[in-house]
């Protein structure tokens, strides 16, 4: 495995990390400027701002918990890729309810001058319900 997908790899999980302890701004150190999500059903989100505001504003009532299994990570110059397995509980806050999805993304990474890796596209391809 070469440093490359070993930084990807961290990123991924650092992401997972923060996300469950609600470190939005950890999140967001992790992604570009541009960035894009893709989800069925929706149309993109687009910038950091717009991830900002919605993950923000569902930690306000809820729990997310998330782990991913790293299937590839492919490498070509400043660009990268990943396929991940993922499971996603979100919990209301003060529950033991949770709406569990699992699946696949493909995510699209673009290495900085200063060598970091962001994460640029997202295609989150979960279920809207378990």
């Amino acid at each position: 495995m070469t440093d490359d997908e070993r930084s990807i790899r961290a990123l991924i999980e650092r992401w997972h990390n923060a996300t469950a302890e609600g470190d939005v701004d950890t999140v967001l150190t992790l992604m570009s400027e541009d960035v894009e999500f893709l989800v069925p059903g929706r149309d993109p989100m687009r910038g950091r701002a717009a991830f900002a505001a919605g993950l923000r504003t569902l930690l306000k009532t809820h729990r997310i918990h998330s782990s991913g299994d790293v299937q590839e990570v492919k490498v070509s110059g400043d660009l990268a890729f990943a396929l991940t397995q993922l499971k996603v509980r979100v919990i209301p806050l003060g529950t033991d309810q949770e709406n569990a999805r699992s699946g696949y993304a493909l995510s699209v990474f673009r290495k900085q001058g200063d060598g970091v890796w962001l994460l640029v596209r997202d295609v989150n391809l979960l279920p809207s319900s378990a």
